[in-house]
């Protein structure tokens, strides 16, 4: 249906400042919004109505990196524009302030260290000046410690607010958590206990990957490679004999190691079956060097025929290979290496019935020590034992870390608690594989990434640690008459949250505690993924507020980095698909990594980071947020991005833009009652101008829909420098009345037109520019206006092709620039000139010539048909 023409009524109220600029629109908005609460998600909902987002917690210890504001604009790019499709936007933002991260922040801050021996004292302050080293950091209780963490996270976190808010992230804050807070705990803590009656979760005794530095056990998820220098060190394992000693007369079997330092662990030899050089020697015993240790030679596929000398010394535990064979083997646990990653002090019960008479006195030497200088000193022993073969050989490989540890991991055994991920059970596994592909993911190919790694899990998901800040695991275990915890039977709490290890069970006495016949709480606190991956369900209010769940989830989107598909991602599936039965979400989006000039990831540990207050800043040296959002929204989901301040540059250039074209627009009468008037256009210009911005939107529309929003800001930008550049020069004479009122009209229904439609398309990754041109002349938040739509634009009987403003453009460039090539002003008025043009371009410019003789100031123009290009001659300038 066509649009009521527009009648030449008074204009409406339009207050334009003087001088526009960016500096203080961030702090002028950002409270004008928060007053306003304009983001804020009505409660009194329908699940259809609402848009929901599951959105990433960061890590509250220390600072926040431009990576944050990359990622975190993205996903608000993608809120506000559900927004104003007329979505009820639920967009809530909470921070991740429990775990190793803030633990090791409060002891470098405060300098202090966590001793559970120590008295609460509940008047301490920490040191004015920390000490240096850590050897010297104030030991406090546990309480005191917790108590320090939640100061500084606190801290931290209104910091990052502050930061969040100047980068113009829309989110309702009135639905801020904390991963530690009281609500937080208990859900976490239910959903533990949900998992546990449900048999996801339980508890074994059994090798783990330990950090030594962190003193805690960690999951597969965690692992990272890390090239190190390391030996090869070729050691013989002798024959047995009939005395149990090493036979001499026999062959000695070769094997390569790089960790020597295990040879008291040593449980088996370990060969490829099919290798013909040891089937000989499958089922028969052989001596470790030093110790006198008899093991068997055995046969596994693991085994690899062509690496060293194709036999491999198994120990418990040098690595997770080793943890195979030991399961699949059925061999004994002969641990040696302890928590502290040093070697146990007391000489193995297996070394001291060795048969070899010096077997103890040469564990002596080792014992107490390091892994590192144990694997120094017991090289020189082997050589002095003439079992050392050749000489070492230096070698550089990949050794497991902690993502977050300095010093490799060791493998110990201990208790711990796991939830069950699909790593044992290929029937989970092709459930949560089935789960994945419930989701819509953006980029699509994304996908393998996720189904690689639950294809690739070799264990189930372990989530207990041995540290202070964090979720405690809820549960007391019964002692036996000779103090053994019964730990197939577990006492569960009435109420929750609960810490176990400050609270006592129903029925019994704080007196009772670790005392046989008594009672002991689980000393351990949950993984922080465990309360992080439960995030649909603490934002959504399950186990609270069901009516509230059901509007929420599942969730509709999850954005988040990609480097994180197989820690957050795959743990919130896991738990959704536990507790729920069903996948978290509709959508998940992937932000790619910020690189340093060197391609590089940035990030903190490698010292590579821009702060983001310095670029957010709206003077120089910053750039703003409106122009450092365009520079995020610049790139596409999924893609690593070069930082790159000139792609700021160009945000900022094209926000003042926008500043001074919508001043130029509003101060020739340019008003809101014109908007959408389209019955009124009746130049072909002007409707050219406005078919080509339809075609724009819908394009801009399509992209958004699929999550393409790089694609969308390109369309509207494209079409923005176009309207500036061609489109207002051509028509400012005629939009100042120089040819009568009905093409004055047309012309200011035009560009009110696509003034309020460049707004709304901009108003996703440009704010507070946007809101701020919004308000000289409309009414409300352009943020709760409706997304643009080709209807409200152009009639759709209007048949002028957008190419033709194309055209009449080019010609004015090319008068332009005959004159720039004279060396005359612009201003010059042109007597006459020639134009040679295809006759698509010569109907064009007879539609427009009006505009174009104004535009170029030209006083006769002539056209001529030509099969070229356009080009202009002849031209003759005024006196």
């Amino acid at each position: 249906m066509n649009s009521p023409a527009y009648s030449d009524s008074p204009h409406e109220s339009v207050n334009l400042p003087d001088r526009p600029a960016l500096e203080g629109l961030r702090d002028k908005w950002d409270a004008a919004w928060s007053e306003s609460g304009v983001y804020s998600f009505d409660v009194d909902t329908d699940r259809e109505q609402v848009y929901s987002i599951d959105t990433p917690p960061p890590t509250a210890s220390g600072s926040l990196h431009v990576g944050h504001v990359f990622s975190y604009t993205q996903t608000d790019i993608i809120a506000r524009y559900q927004r104003m499709l007329g979505k009820n936007v639920f967009y809530p933002l909470g921070w991740d302030d429990n775990g190793l991260p803030t633990e090791r922040r409060v002891q470098n801050y405060y300098g202090v260290t966590c001793d559970p021996s120590q008295a609460y004292d509940p008047d301490f302050e920490p040191p004015a000046k920390p000490a240096k080293n850590s050897r010297d950091f104030v030991k406090v209780s546990r309480q005191n410690f917790i108590e320090l963490c939640e100061r500084l996270s606190a801290e931290d976190e209104q910091v990052f607010e502050d930061l969040f808010r100047s980068t113009g992230l829309s989110v309702d804050w009135s639905y801020t958590y904390r991963t530690i807070d009281e609500t937080s705990r208990a859900v976490s803590q239910r959903a533990f206990l949900t998992d546990l009656a449900g048999g996801h979760a339980y508890s074994q005794d059994a090798p783990t990957m330990w950090d030594v530095t962190f003193g805690t056990a960690v999951a597969q998820a965690e692992l990272e490679d890390r090239e190190k220098e390391g030996a090869y060190h070729r050691v013989k394992f002798h024959p047995e004999g009939a005395d149990g000693l090493a036979d001499p007369d026999a062959e000695p079997i070769v094997i390569v190691t790089s960790r020597p330092e295990l040879i008291p662990a040593v449980v088996a030899l370990v060969a490829h079956p099919d290798d013909e050089r040891y089937q000989p020697y499958f089922g028969t015993r052989v001596v470790s060097p030093l110790f006198g240790v008899a093991v068997e030679v055995r046969a596994h596929e693991l085994a690899k025929s062509d690496k060293g000398t194709g036999i491999a010394m198994v120990c418990t535990f040098g690595d997770l290979t080793d943890v195979t064979w030991w399961r699949e083997l059925e061999l004994p646990t002969r641990a040696v290496v302890n928590r502290a990653g040093r070697l146990s002090l007391e000489v193995p019960d297996w070394i001291a019935d060795s048969p070899k008479p010096d077997a103890r006195a040469n564990y002596e030497k080792l014992a107490g020590k390091t892994t590192f200088t144990a694997r120094k000193d017991i090289a020189e022993m082997l050589k002095e034992s003439g079992d050392l073969v050749g000489e070492i050989e230096t070698i550089t490989h990949p050794v497991p870390f902690y993502e977050k540890g300095d010093k490799p991991l060791e493998v110990v055994t201990s208790r711990q608690w796991y939830i069950r991920n699909g790593g044992r059970s290929a029937e989970l596994r092709d459930e949560l594989i089935a789960r994945g592909r419930e989701i819509d993911w953006h980029p699509a190919f994304m996908r393998s990434r996720y189904e690689n790694w639950v294809e690739n899990l070799n264990g189930d998901w372990l989530v207990s640690r041995q540290r202070y800040f964090g979720v405690p695991i809820p549960l007391w275990y019964r002692l036996d008459e000779e103090g053994r915890p019964d730990y197939e039977n577990p006492i569960v709490p009435e109420s929750l949250p609960v810490d176990p290890v400050a609270e006592v069970p129903a029925g019994y006495t704080a007196d009772q505690r670790d005392v046989p016949g008594g009672f002991t709480a689980d000393p351990d606190v949950l993984d922080t993924w465990a309360t992080s991956s439960l995030t649909p369900q603490l934002l959504g209010g399950w186990s609270r507020d069901e009516d509230f769940f059901s509007k929420v989830f599942p969730f509709d989107l999850r954005p988040q980095g990609h480097d994180i598909i197989r820690t957050w991602l795959f743990s919130t599936v896991v738990r959704a698909n536990s507790l729920n039965q069903a996948a978290p979400w509709k959508h998940a989006g992937l932000s790619g990594w910020i690189l340093d000039p060197d391609r590089k990831k940035m990030s903190k540990s490698k010292g590579n980071v821009v702060v983001p207050s310095d670029i957010l800043a709206e003077a120089k040296p910053g750039y703003g947020p409106d122009a450092v959002r365009y520079w995020a929204a610049s790139a596409k989901l999924g893609a690593d991005t070069a930082y790159d301040v000139t792609q700021m540059q160009i945000g900022r250039r094209l926000a003042m833009k926008l500043l001074n074209a919508s001043k130029f627009a509003l101060a020739q009468g340019v008003h809101a009652g014109l908007v959408g008037h389209v019955g009124s256009v009746t130049h072909e210009l002007d409707k050219a101008l406005l078919v080509k911005l339809a075609e724009v939107v819908s394009s801009a529309s399509d992209h958004m829909a699929v999550y393409d929003y790089a694609h969308a800001l390109r369309e509207a930008e494209s079409f923005f420098w176009e309207f500036t550049d061609d489109y207002v020069e051509l028509v400012k004479d005629r939009s100042y009345g120089g040819a009568g009122d009905e093409d004055r009209i047309s012309a200011h229904v035009t560009l009110a037109t696509a003034l309020d439609v460049l707004l709304r398309l901009f108003a996703p990754f440009m704010p507070f520019v946007t809101e701020e041109v919004w308000s000289w002349w409309r009414t409300g938040s352009v943020h709760r206006s409706q997304w643009p739509g080709r209807e409200q634009i152009v009639n759709p009987d209007t048949a002028v092709s957008g190419q033709l403003l194309s055209d009449v453009a080019s010609v004015l460039s090319e008068i332009r620039r005959a004159k720039s090539e004279a060396k005359v002003s612009q201003k010059t008025p042109v007597r006459s000139v020639t134009v040679a043009a295809p006759a698509r371009v010569i109907s064009a410019l007879d539609s427009a010539k009006g505009d174009l003789v104004a535009a170029g100031r030209v006083q006769t123009l002539l056209t001529e048909e030509s099969d070229g290009e356009i080009s202009v001659s002849g031209i003759a300038f005024a006196d």
